[in-house]
């Protein structure tokens, strides 16, 4: 079994001149499982079964070369008879050399009538005695995006299997803000990109959507009712609800882990501090009270207990951790200037942007960052490509997705939590604020 273990060496805190490991619980930095995925066989000679196959086989190998705990065999070393069924597989040419892989997932895919069928396994080549470790049947109606749903779904069991029981991303979402119909709006799309889909129409600036845990709501920033509030969008009704407007400035929402709260930054009573509601967005308390700005709070989701957010009380914006009633407050950063935190699922770890040298002539840019929370030890993501903000966390804590600049315009990508992988998901127009899905 995969141990959920990162170790990242890590640059320490400027005045210490040393290196250091830490535990991120990602998966990432041990030995990968080397798993073979050949095409799933037709098990159809319905013309129409071609293109769905291939998205299928596309789907399926990429959600498990993305996963972070794997080294996919490249297909170009797998053996010629390719297995459609526990019957036709081989296990010794799978096993040694050139694919030498541990594990084998494949399988058949098969349109019958207005459905598509697949059967799908995992075997464990090494082990001859019994080899199955997985065995999946599913069915849904014939469409291009149900063969992407049926290959997620058979990726994530995979992946859940062999990563330690950490569930897959594969039918995760990201929600994001885009600006390509000539105003922002929320959108959401799949975790790899796809299926990229406008859901509000306001005509106006959105900003900074945040999905409820239960993924049935997106709170986020609009300026639609002619000031800056907090505006609400319910998935299943497909269109904004109602929610309560409060005076000044109200801005970056954030949930609770168990959705029956929202922080947000709001200057009704005068500067911006940081406010905690009811979901519904009734009893706002105030739980900051300094001058010179607070924003963007993030819940620990791992103990719902802890915040943290972003302040500049002292100058430039740094940031901060507390209680989520205000007390028992503490710098997180110290240096700089320190935006965008999002917290890891497993709550010891804070992503966020982070411009360590500031100021005219500083040399650097911004850059994600992931700090230890508990050690203050930190270790810098991207390097210098463009201006980089926004970071949230997968589900799975093992991937990050994050907005740059890098290419000329802005647009999301995501990586792995140790900086790999990095590939951008968005291509039109300028796109922005990410924040992927609770589950």
């Amino acid at each position: 079994m995969i141990k959920n273990i990162i170790l990242l060496v890590l640059l320490a805190l400027p005045a210490v001149a040393q290196t250091d490991w830490i535990r991120t619980g990602t998966g990432l930095g041990v030995e990968k499982v080397r798993i073979a995925v050949p095409d799933f066989k037709t098990a159809s000679t319905d013309p129409a079964n071609a293109p769905l196959l291939k998205t299928f086989n596309d789907t399926l190998y990429s959600d498990l070369n993305f996963a972070g705990i794997f080294d996919v065999v490249s297909k170009s070393f797998y053996p010629l008879q390719v297995p459609g069924t526990p019957q036709e597989i081989q296990l010794e040419p799978w096993g040694n050399p050139p694919p030498n892989a541990a594990m084998v997932a494949f399988g058949n895919f098969g349109k019958t009538g207005d459905d598509v069928a697949m059967q799908g396994w995992l075997f464990d080549v090494k082990n001859t005695a019994s080899p199955q470790v997985l065995g999946k049947q599913y069915r849904e109606k014939a469409t291009n995006e149900n063969a992407r749903l049926i290959a997620h779904r058979f990726a994530n069991e995979i992946i859940c299997r062999l990563g330690g029981g950490i569930p897959g991303i594969a039918e995760s979402r990201i929600a994001f803000i885009s600006a390509r119909t000539g105003h922002k709006e929320v959108w959401m799309m799949d975790y790899d990109g796809a299926g990229q889909t406008q859901l509000t129409k306001l005509g106006s600036i959105s900003l900074s959507p945040r999905i409820s845990p239960d993924g049935g709501r997106i709170a986020f920033t609009t300026f639609a009712r002619g000031g800056v509030d907090l505006g609400m969008y319910s998935v299943e009704l497909g269109r904004t609800v109602t929610f309560p407007r409060f005076a000044g400035s109200n801005l970056s929402p954030a949930w609770s882990a168990d959705g029956t709260k929202l922080a947000f930054s709001s200057s009704m009573r005068g500067d911006p501090e940081i406010f905690v509601a009811d979901a519904s967005g009734a009893n706002p308390k105030r739980v900051t009270a300094n001058k010179g700005g607070n924003v963007s709070p993030v819940w620990n989701p791992k103990t719902g207990s802890q915040m943290a957010f972003v302040s500049g009380r002292t100058g430039l914006p740094q940031i901060y951790m507390m209680e989520s009633d205000g007390t028992n407050l503490q710098r997180i950063t110290e240096e700089g200037y320190a935006v965008s935190p999002s917290w890891s699922p497993n709550g010891q770890f804070l992503a966020f942007a982070w411009r360590r040298k500031y100021g005219p002539g500083a040399p650097g840019g911004q850059d994600i960052y992931v700090m230890d929370i508990a050690s203050k030890h930190w270790v810098q993501l991207t390097h210098d490509g463009g201006v980089n903000d926004f970071p949230s966390w997968a589900p799975d804590g093992r991937h990050i997705v994050f907005e740059s600049t890098r290419g000329g315009s802005t647009q999301i990508w995501t990586m792995l939590a140790d900086g790999s992988q990095q590939h951008q998901l968005t291509t039109s127009g300028h796109n922005q604020q990410p924040n992927w899905s609770f589950k």
